[in-house]
């Protein structure tokens, strides 16, 4: 994601309708999935549990407290993936935690997209499949000797 990403932001457009906190995102797959399981799942329990022609004011409490136990998973998935995507952005991990005498990598290089360690011999990173710009470390003359090639 290219932009920073609000994790309040969007949880609080997922509350206010199925899979908007997603899109705001730019997490395509997500979004539709949240609106064809929140609209799927509404039109099955109205089906199933309400009276033809009835208000959506007046929908009874089997249809209502699913549909918004669904909207509420909803924003939780849609506030962590922009945690996630927020620490990517700002080059730690979300939920880190520093622990003393430990210092997670040290001394090995990192991607500056989603900040995860990286092969030294690969022009991208394996995690994020960002390019790294930068070349890939040769192979030493004893690497090459060793295979029997000259």
């Amino acid at each position: 994601m290219g932009k920073r990403v609000r994790p309040v932001v969007a949880a609080l457009l997922a509350l206010a309708i199925a899979g908007l906190g997603h899109v705001y995102l730019r997490s395509w797959g997500r979004a539709a999935g949240w609106f064809a399981m929140i609209l799927g799942g509404g039109l099955a329990l109205a089906g199933a549990f309400a009276e033809p022609g009835v208000a959506v004011s007046e929908l009874p409490p089997v249809v209502v407290y699913p549909l918004v136990g669904l909207f509420i998973l909803s924003a939780v998935d849609a506030y962590l993936i922009a945690r996630r995507s927020r620490a990517a952005a700002a080059g730690t991990h979300a939920g880190d935690v520093a622990v003393p005498g430990f210092d997670r990598g040290a001394g090995e290089p990192t991607c500056p997209h989603c900040g995860h360690e990286i092969d030294p011999t690969l022009d991208f990173c394996h995690w994020c499949t960002e390019p790294l710009d930068r070349d890939p470390v040769p192979e030493s003359d004893a690497d090459r000797n060793s295979d029997g090639l000259a």
